[in-house]
């Protein structure tokens, strides 16, 4: 069966009618979220000393649970994204709550909150990765689930 191009962007029945490419830019955000978020997560938490302050340690064990599990979306990309959306959802919120006031005032330049701008910027790539026509389908309306009377 000779390779068609064409196919990677087509949707494919074998994926419930989501583009290969969709699958394949889905393992590479869970690539990269399990081996450089999960590197820096582990490190941080298997390397720290004294006592843990509450909150930043939900916050590094939070970020740890996270980029672990993306190893599963390597494996299972469309099983896997509610993570995508968790990411997704945090990091837009997060940027509206904390960089937009910021940088609206010219104060975000400078700040402690620059490096996580930047950082969170390339939320694009889970945003453009993300099947949303078999999101909407499966998570929000599906219309072949039927409601069966009780």
């Amino acid at each position: 069966m000779p390779f068609k191009p064409i196919a990677i962007v087509q949707p494919a029945d074998r994926y419930d009618g989501v583009r290969p490419l969709n699958l394949y830019l889905l393992r590479v955000l869970y690539v990269l979220m399990f081996f450089v978020l999960g590197r820096q997560t582990w490190t941080h938490i298997l390397t720290h000393q004294g006592d843990w302050e509450p909150n930043d340690a939900v916050a590094w064990c939070v970020w740890t649970a996270f980029a672990t599990l993306a190893g599963l979306g390597i494996v299972r990309p469309l099983k896997m994204l509610p993570i995508v959306f968790l990411e997704i959802f945090y990091k837009v919120l997060w940027l509206l709550l904390v960089a937009y006031p910021l940088w609206s005032k010219g104060a975000l330049a400078g700040s402690p909150a620059e490096d996580t701008t930047s950082a969170f910027l390339w939320v694009l790539l889970p945003i453009v990765a993300t099947p949303w026509g078999y999101a909407f389908a499966t998570y929000v309306y599906d219309p072949r689930r039927r409601v069966r009377p009780a």
